[in-house]
């Protein structure tokens, strides 16, 4: 194929090319979307976490994040059903998977970094919203808040579920972790790297932000911008997406769209990037 340049060719008359271009060969594939992957066999399998460290308040108190005083929802519960509301309809088995962090826990009340919401550690599924805030009501009352806000931890839990799929050949399973916490990290750098770490993996994170606090941190995560790093470990895809509910708490139409935006992209580049495609298309 000839190489030209139109001003060339008018003003010399010996001009024939400015070089020529040769196709060795042609690859076209086909880019799948979301829409193909959902309803020809992905699974989302969503995971809940939430943060009962002591920088919520204590619950007894009308102040606290986590109040159980007043008789109606506290931000914790309206955020987890507002936001586990959408999540649900997403997830077929309606099982999910919920973990509290950062609370000391009966019967001994040690500290754990991470705990079944519903206290069964042998079960820690949850069915549907419903079953979520069940636990979470019987949770809030029976663990004290304590701290510190370490969030690797459950991270690295969803992605050791995710690995183990990463692993299997073709799977079309895609795990998002849903993260509600009131603010500031005390284990950023480790929480960096469990996140670069899950981005190699069918995973994405959404954290929601509960109550008005600092939120730089979960700002940084989610790498819009630039794609997170820590030292020479960058992540292979952004797979962070940070809702701040008070934002969108009297508009829940907007909470859905916010909450679920970034999820078919970053579902779609994991399946292009390792080669995946919908069975039967």
């Amino acid at each position: 194929m000839d190489l030209i340049n139109p001003a060339k060719k008018r003003s010399k008359k010996s001009y024939k090319n400015s070089g020529t271009l040769v196709l060795e060969s042609i690859v076209v594939s086909r880019l799948y979307s979301f829409l193909d992957y959902i309803t020809h066999g992905c699974e989302l399998n969503f995971v809940v976490g939430v943060d009962f460290t002591g920088s919520n308040g204590d619950p007894r108190s009308p102040g606290s994040l986590h109040s159980i005083t007043s008789g109606s929802m506290n931000e914790y519960q309206n955020a987890l059903w507002s936001v586990g509301k959408v999540c649900e309809q997403y997830d077929s088995d309606k099982q999910f998977p919920s973990f509290g962090f950062g609370a000391k826990i009966p019967p001994h009340q040690t500290f754990s970094d991470i705990f079944p919401l519903n206290l069964n550690m042998q079960a820690p599924d949850c069915f549907g919203i419903d079953g979520i805030m069940a636990a979470y009501q019987q949770c809030v009352y029976q663990v004290k808040l304590w701290g510190p806000t370490n969030a690797a931890p459950i991270v690295n839990r969803v992605a050791d579920m995710a690995q183990q799929e990463h692993q299997r050949i073709k799977s079309l399973s895609y795990y998002v972790l849903l993260l509600l916490t009131d603010g500031v990290l005390t284990d950023m750098q480790e929480t960096k790297k469990a996140v670069i770490r899950a981005s190699h993996l069918p995973m994405s994170i959404i954290i929601v932000g509960v109550g008005a606090a600092d939120f730089k941190d979960m700002d940084e995560l989610d790498g819009d911008d630039e794609r997170l790093r820590l030292g020479t470990s960058v992540a292979e895809r952004d797979i962070v997406q940070f809702v701040p509910f008070r934002k969108y708490s009297t508009a829940p139409a907007a909470l859905a769209k916010e909450v679920l935006a970034e999820i078919p992209t970053q579902l779609v580049e994991y399946m292009h990037a390792h080669g995946l495609q919908p069975p039967a298309l």
